[in-house]
């Protein structure tokens, strides 16, 4: 079975497809913006034009933007291929990154929204220990954290913390899906923005 892997919710963009577990080919570049424009072409330039049985699409947390592209994307593809059509938290996959390096357990520190940061701790099996959480960076500094630290805010996490600290300057990218726990697959598709929108409705509430 083919499973063709998208991760678009940072600055990061990549495609990746694999045939029973295997990479056959991937793209992965760090673009800022412009995922709309750039994905699709990333995805034709695999084999079959990435043509899988299987897609998996990050589901956040990071850029609104990006990950929208990313599920709308997936979604439509699935439709056209009558693919099956699966999510993961992006947070956990630069976890599994971090494993591939130093196993254990980490924390996984990412860029948020309005100078805030995303912050999640995952045991040795790759599993979150606590629920997503967006913190300024003087709480995070606050929270108790592992000596692995693995993230775009990695560094900052871990610099007050002296010697001894492994801090892995990472962005999610799709060629290591595999080493994501099957459990944090989830068919519901639901974006996890980690925050509250910037923009409300008319009339909503709070």
């Amino acid at each position: 079975m083919r499973t063709l892997a998208i991760e678009t919710a940072t600055e990061a963009c990549s495609a990746a497809l694999f045939e029973d577990g295997a990479l056959l080919d991937a793209r992965y570049e760090v673009i800022g913006r412009g995922h709309a424009e750039r994905l699709v072409p990333m995805i034709a330039e695999l084999p079959g034009k990435g043509r899988a049985e299987r897609i998996v699409v990050s589901l956040g947390p990071g850029s609104f933007t990006g990950v929208r592209i990313g599920l709308a994307a997936a979604r439509a593809l699935g439709l056209a291929w009558h693919a099956e059509v699966l999510g993961y938290p992006t947070l956990a996959l630069v976890a599994a990154m971090a494993r591939e390096q130093h196993p254990g357990p980490v924390t996984v520190c990412m860029s948020g929204g309005h100078g805030e940061w995303f912050v999640q701790a995952f045991g040795g099996d790759g599993l979150p220990e606590h629920a997503l959480r967006s913190q300024t960076p003087e709480e995070a500094l606050q929270d108790i954290h592992y000596s692995v630290a693995a993230g775009s805010k990695a560094k900052e996490l871990l610099q007050f913390d002296g010697p001894g600290m492994i801090a892995l300057d990472i962005l999610p990218d799709a060629r290591f899906f595999p080493l994501l726990p099957p459990a944090l697959l989830d068919s519901g598709l639901a974006p996890i923005y980690g925050r509250p929108p910037d923009a409300r409705l008319p009339g909503a509430n709070g």
